[in-house]
């Protein structure tokens, strides 16, 4: 947990612009949250907060509030983050072409296993 000071610090340290603690209490006005400047602020609280900014921060609320600051940098890039929309009902075609999988002819000309056959 982080005082909103603090909180204001490390966002600042994130380079989008320099946040100052008014600037926090302005996000948590925005987001129907009660802060003042000696309150500690948590993980949910924090994403609250992070949720609200434009544009978005590429770290979490745990990274933020958490007690290692910046936050370890991975040697893997970073995954974009996931949308999920709902496309609608989707419609297959009316036939589906290609091979049947039905039980069809076996292959001519197949030899016994020899290893079976006990020889």
């Amino acid at each position: 947990m982080v005082n909103a000071q603090e909180f204001a610090r490390r966002l600042s340290t994130l380079g989008a612009k320099e946040f100052t603690l008014d600037d926090v209490i302005d996000l948590a006005t925005d987001a129907d949250i009660r802060i003042s400047p000696d309150l500690e602020i948590g993980e949910p609280v924090a994403q609250r907060l992070l949720d609200r900014l434009s544009p978005a921060v590429p770290i979490t609320g745990a990274q933020i509030v958490a007690s290692q600051w910046p936050p370890p940098v991975s040697d893997r890039p970073a995954a974009p983050p996931a949308v999920f929309s709902s496309p609608g009902p989707v419609n297959a075609p009316a036939e589906q072409r290609g091979r049947s999988r039905g039980s069809g002819q076996s292959r001519p000309g197949r030899r016994p296993d020899s290893r079976r056959s006990g020889r």
